[in-house]
């Protein structure tokens, strides 16, 4: 290989590798970087902080859910009870009754 022909092949893949990088750069990418560096990545701390916010609001939605769910439950087994002894008083016989 000539030794004049390495040059020009190198300044190429330079500006091939630069064309690269800026239009990488430029994107996303780039920016995102570009608000790592200055230390104002505060749209994923604002992002997170929302979404912190909205966690919390479903938890205390679930905890009311949840003590509404004990309260029905509760009435379920005291009508479970009422029904299983209006069942008992309707097996027993007229005459074998408590203070009949």
């Amino acid at each position: 290989m000539n030794p004049n022909d390495v040059a020009p092949m190198v300044i190429t893949m330079v500006i091939a590798i630069g064309v690269a990088l800026v239009l990488i750069f430029r994107g996303p990418i780039g920016r995102a970087i570009g608000r790592r560096i200055e230390g104002s990545g505060g749209g994923d701390t604002n992002i997170l902080a929302a979404r912190m916010e909205e966690l919390e609001q479903r938890l205390a939605e679930s905890e009311g859910v949840r003590a509404r769910v004990a309260e029905l439950e509760e009435r379920l087994d005291f009508t479970e009870r009422l029904m299983t002894q209006s069942a008992r008083e309707a097996e027993i016989p007229k005459g074998l009754k408590p203070g009949s």
